[in-house]
This record gives structure tokens, sequence and C-alpha cells, in this order.
């Protein structure tokens, strides 16, 4: 397992950036953590460090946000927050954007742990006592 800390917002670029060097060659990402720990923020600066070209927002009631980066690369972003069942899952079909070999981000991945492809890497952000965050990668 791996661990990041974000001591404050003026690192999250420099902190994105390690992320994803750490991850180099994965692209299906489960985002953990309590309501307002910085998930979207962190995806945002993820999209932002991968050269999305459009406004990252939360796709809480649309579950799905589909971006285009500058070099016509495509990243979806789940939230999966206001799920009821998981039949909402497969109605969109899923599979073929976790399986696209494109960047899938997932925040509220436990309401479809069973649906989560084998390589998922799992990313559990923890705030700190002093504010900063930790991002426990597995």
């Amino acid at each position: 397992m791996d661990s990041i800390v974000l001591k404050s917002l003026s690192d999250l670029n420099i902190v994105a950036d390690k992320f994803l060097h750490l991850m180099k060659g994965k692209k299906v990402f489960a985002f953990f953590g309590p309501m307002g720990v910085g998930k979207t923020t962190f995806i945002k600066a993820l999209c932002n460090e991968l050269g999305v070209i459009e406004i990252v927002t939360s796709p809480t009631f649309a579950l799905i946000n589909e971006y285009q980066t500058g070099s016509n690369e495509i990243i979806y972003h789940f939230d999966f927050y206001r799920i009821e069942k998981i039949e909402e899952v497969f109605d969109f079909g899923y599979e073929d954007y976790f399986y696209s070999g494109n960047y899938c981000f997932i925040e509220w991945p436990e309401k479809v742990a069973e649906l989560l492809p084998e390589e998922v890497v799992y990313v559990n952000i923890v705030e700190n006592s002093d504010g900063s965050r930790t991002i426990n990668i597995h």
C-alpha cells in the first residue's frame, strides 16, 4: 500500500501528478472516504493533470460525466452516491465504461462493489486532525 499526504490545497496539483506517476498503467480507481473529505476535488485535480479541457463537476445527479482531454482521450467520472438499486448501474451499461481502457474515477464505489473490475485501484482519502488528507492507495 502506498500513501501520499496532501498538506494543503496549494499542493493539490503536485499530489495529483505524483499519484498518476505512481499509478502508471492503472486506469480504474475506486475512491472511498466520507462526504466532504475531498474525493471530487482530488478527481478534478487528476483530470486537470490528465489534460481535461472541460470544467470537471460532480456527476451526483447524472451518475456519470464524460470528459475529453486535449489529446482526445476520454475520462469517465462516476458518482454512485444516489444509487438505490444495482439495476440502475446495469441499465446504463457500466461494463462499456469500466472495461473501455479509459480512465474511470468512481466515487461511492461501495454501492457497486460487486461490479468493480478485478484490476481496480482502491483509494481511501482520510482527513487528518490538522486538516491535511492522507491518500491511501491499494
